[in-house]
């Protein structure tokens, strides 16, 4: 009850956003320039400020970065089963596959700022900023395969994944980040976070794509049941204990990031699938991921 009771406000503010766009007329134009403001602008900010200026002690969480990109190559083998096991036509696979193993970072570092404090939030932009560039190689590389695309310049141009390099390299250079360019970064990302909330909450919507139901609930079962499962074995079998397999089970049990749609549609994919998979998936995780972080012992 009580870390639900953490982790509520959190998806207060998403149901939030929700409400604002249904009953107000902010008009649809509004919302796009937030997502894109958080995308571009406020997240990446955030990203940067938090992996230049963190102590990285790779070797303490050296265990929980390595089960991250063991269950998400999981999450994409996983994930990819979907097209033979149910018939999946190509470019509905290629859009839908990254539903079973991208995460929702907003959500992600929200709750672990309530959860586990600022500890958590410096173990969970660690985990994430490694877990990126991997989430969105295997994203774009399979719609860049459909959509014939070049893969490397689409990182390249990746708000994501440069600001998580540049934070890296930053934080490796050893030097301290002046004054005024801290300050002006630590205002930009502590915007992003409740306006990413409130994004995610005002871009929830079904719409009719071309995915089967079954294929739809088996990214969804993959997603917010297979993965949490596997993190909870990593956790047993390694020992963690305390933030680090809290971090480690939170980021398995988020749902799939809101880019995930503005990726398939910039790509030619099927946006609206993975529009309905990113919504059904956030709405299920407000009771799935509670349960999971709490059944931590």
């Amino acid at each position: 009850m009580q870390t639900a009771l953490l982790i509520l406000p959190n998806f207060v503010l998403i149901l939030v956003g929700l409400a604002l766009a249904r009953g107000f007329d902010y008009g649809r134009g509004f919302w796009e320039g937030l997502e894109k403001l958080v995308y571009f602008v406020l997240f990446p900010a955030l990203l940067l400020r938090s992996l230049a200026v963190s102590t990285l002690d790779l070797a303490s969480v050296g265990k929980v970065v390595a089960c991250g990109w063991a269950l998400m190559i999981l999450g994409m083998g996983l994930g990819w089963l979907a097209r033979p096991l149910f018939r999946v036509e190509p470019r509905v696979a290629a859009s839908c596959f990254q539903c079973a193993f991208r995460f929702n970072t907003y959500i992600g570092l929200a709750v672990a700022g309530s959860v586990f404090g600022a500890p958590g939030v410096a173990t969970a932009a660690l985990l994430f900023g490694t877990l990126i560039p991997l989430a969105n190689l295997g994203a774009v590389g399979m719609l860049a395969a459909h959509a014939r695309t070049n893969l490397w310049a689409e990182l390249a141009r990746n708000p994501l994944v440069v600001s998580t390099l540049a934070g890296f390299a930053w934080n490796l250079t050893g030097l301290g980040m002046p004054g005024f360019f801290d300050q002006t970064l630590n205002l930009l990302g502590s915007s992003a976070l409740p306006a990413g909330l409130l994004a995610v909450g005002a871009a929830l919507r079904i719409e009719r794509g071309e995915a089967s139901t079954a294929a739809h609930a088996w990214w969804l079962g993959v997603k917010l049941a297979a993965l949490p499962m596997a993190a909870f074995a990593c956790v047993k079998l390694l020992g963690l204990s305390g933030i680090e397999a809290g971090v480690l089970v939170l980021w398995a049990a988020l749902p799939t990031a809101s880019s995930a749609y503005i990726l398939a549609v910039r790509m030619g994919g099927d946006g609206p699938s993975v529009a309905t998979q990113i919504t059904v998936g956030t709405l299920i995780s407000m009771a799935t991921l509670p349960l999971w972080v709490a059944a931590l012992p």
